[in-house]
């Protein structure tokens, strides 16, 4: 069977971008698009609006400079409009091949917003493209609203299509601007377009109002359109676009006919990096990229797991550079823990691993988090083995706040028995505290983990003054490992949680 090729066009940097209270930076737009054609392999990106800025001139600038040099300057493209030449003028500067044009695809745009009769519409797109022409750059077309044309102007959307398809674009880009479309009108509308004009390229590009949107791109691509545009975590205005990760998935797993370019092993790096750069989080059951989605809770599932892997689907986690975990809690079954103890090098005759189940679906009737990590702690309290005794001990501390005055902590700690106590200076409570720790063990030539995540909250089920939870998160080396530490006072939480890592390491 040969495959068909089907385009990915990537519009996180400038669809993307319209989510609300999202604005990336230069250097994080040059970043990312090196990221999305180096190592996601994407077929073209769109990484800007023309002339919204002079900061995004200087990113667009960054970008072509670099893709010129790398051999990908046709596949950056930028969104332009039909203003008598002045997005080309900027477009011009920035040094981008290629325009995807803005145009009217719903007679109730032309005659409301433009306030102009389709020929006139016509004329000044016509002019546009040659102007482009003229200076080197060539020309895809949006059709915007072109969704809601199809619904209730089709004639004027074919007389459209009649037109621009005589023109010299390279593309035509079909939107779901508003997000409104059927699975069923998806395929209804495209598979009569591409039939009609079996020459010519369109792309779908699709929004999630409806959470269609995965649904709409499966639609498009069986009707016969040739590209595809996707965000990285769906990102976009309003609810978002079409979704890279889910989309690039179903399309490998259901549609053997259609070949594309995309390394799936890069999805989930490139997905925390926007994440990471936005502060737009993702939602822990967000498929291919939650935290939540390659993690079994349930007990029987992790028991499946281990005869002949049950409760696997093809959506295997290393498909996407990542592992499946066993989550611990008052569902988890003997099975779940045995998977958790085996990563720790741990083992229970089978009357201990009862004892430890029942207190694990205790904590959990309390609403407490249980992580692998603290199965050392839990094993300790119930079975009271000397095996896992605390051999760190945080003895006494005193913290100090004083206005004018550099955050101080003086601490007392036991380790193997032994008692330590230093004094230092920080930027806040809980930085002075690390700094006496890193000096003492500092004299022990010991390093401590880096701390790469802080983060307080109140335990599920309890009030704002009630105990606060913090976690955090270490790394040692080139793993990652969770403490958490519960308490009244945030600073004693964190020093809590602290404790713990100390005798993880």
């Amino acid at each position: 069977m040969v495959r068909r090729k089907l385009e990915i066009m990537d519009t996180t940097l400038r669809d993307g971008e319209q989510t609300s209270g999202v604005s990336f930076s230069v250097s994080e737009k040059l970043t990312l698009a090196k990221l999305l054609l180096e190592e996601l392999k994407v077929d073209r990106i769109e990484v800007a609006s023309a002339r919204v800025s002079d900061g995004e001139l200087s990113a667009v600038k960054q970008i072509t400079e670099w893709a010129s040099n790398n051999g990908f300057i046709d596949r950056v493209e930028v969104l332009s409009f039909v203003d008598n030449g002045l997005s080309l003028n900027w477009m011009e500067k920035a040094g981008v091949k290629v325009q995807n044009l803005l145009t009217k695809g719903s007679l109730n745009h032309l005659t409301h917003q433009l306030k102009k009769t389709p020929q006139q519409h016509f004329s000044e797109i016509s002019e546009s493209i040659k102007l482009a022409e003229e200076k080197g750059i060539k020309t895809n077309v949006y059709l915007e609203d072109w969704s809601n044309g199809m619904r209730n102007s089709p004639e004027y959307v074919f007389q459209y299509l009649d037109f621009i398809t005589k023109e010299n674009v390279k593309r035509i880009l079909l939107p779901d601007t508003l997000g409104v479309l059927t699975h069923y009108e998806t395929f209804q509308f495209i598979s009569t377009i591409t039939k009609k004009y079996p020459n010519i390229h369109f792309d779908f590009h699709g929004h999630n109002d409806y959470d269609l949107s995965v649904a709409n791109a499966m639609e498009a691509v069986k009707a016969g359109c040739h590209g595809l545009h996707l965000t990285v975590n769906g990102m976009g205005e309003r609810a978002g676009n079409a979704p890279m990760a889910s989309v690039v998935a179903v399309i490998n797993d259901f549609m053997p006919e259609i070949k594309i370019s995309i390394k799936e092993s890069a999805l989930y790096k490139v997905s925390k990096l926007v994440s990471t750069f936005t502060g737009f989080s993702i939602p822990a059951n967000k498929p291919i990229v939650g935290d939540n989605v390659f993690t079994q809770t349930a007990g029987i599932h992790a028991d499946g797991d281990s005869k002949k892997n049950l409760y696997f689907n093809d959506l295997l986690p290393e498909r996407f550079g990542r592992k499946r975990k066993y989550a611990l809690g008052k569902t988890s079954g003997k099975a779940n823990i045995k998977k958790n103890l085996q990563e720790l090098g741990l083992s229970l005759n089978d009357l201990e691993l009862k004892k430890v189940t029942q207190r694990i679906i205790e904590l959990g009737d309390k609403k407490e988090i249980v992580t692998k990590e603290d199965l050392p702690f839990i094993i300790s309290d119930v079975l009271d083995s000397n095996n896992y005794i605390k051999k760190v001990i945080i003895k006494s501390y005193v913290l100090t706040h004083s206005k004018g005055l550099k955050p101080s902590t003086t601490v007392s700690i036991e380790i193997n028995g032994v008692l330590y106590e230093e004094h230092a200076q920080g930027d806040g409570q809980y930085d002075a505290f690390i700094n006496a720790l890193r000096k003492i063990y500092n004299s022990k030539k010991i390093q401590l983990p880096n701390l790469v995540d802080y983060a307080v909250r109140i335990p599920p089920g309890s009030n704002s003054d009630a105990l606060c939870e913090t976690i955090i998160t270490w790394k040692n080396m080139d793993k990652e490992f969770i403490t958490r530490g519960l308490d009244s006072d945030q600073t004693v939480s964190a020093i809590k949680a602290t404790e713990k890592m100390l005798n993880i390491i």
